[in-house]
């Protein structure tokens, strides 16, 4: 049975991607996750892979950071429509608004218990899928 909903992590931490993962499961069965470690992976993902709904990207990553991988994703056609979310330690209101003047449709501070992870994800999801799961 195809997943509902689609979701793509770009992050250069495996921790963060495994506690994002395992998070996503707490939430829906519905909800299916790829994780790469790098924008040069994501768009190697992206041209093999059906599109997914959204996009959670980091900021800070080695080679191509969050905002290169951005701005290359909103200047292509074939992606630009691609909700993408800015996951991220940072905090810095500066951050958020400059990636949401590049494109980015929300901005979440990468929280340090489980539970929170899931509260933000389910408050995301619930928000902009509620009608798919």
């Amino acid at each position: 049975m195809p997943f509902e909903i689609q979701i793509l992590l770009i992050d250069d931490d495996e921790d963060d991607r495994d506690f994002f993962q395992f998070a996503l499961e707490d939430i829906s069965t519905n909800i299916g996750y790829a994780g790469v470690e790098s924008g040069v992976d994501a768009f190697l993902y992206l041209e093999n892979n059906p599109l997914p709904d959204c996009i959670f990207l980091d900021l800070n990553m080695p080679g191509m950071s969050g905002r290169e991988c951005l701005a290359k994703l909103k200047s292509r056609t074939e992606y630009h429509q691609i909700p993408v979310i800015i996951f991220s330690t940072s905090s810095d209101p500066h951050d958020k608004k400059e990636t949401m003047e590049m494109g980015a449709v929300d901005f979440i501070t990468k929280p340090s218990k489980p539970s929170d992870l899931v509260k933000e994800l389910t408050n995301f999801i619930s928000h902009h899928f509620a009608q798919k799961i």
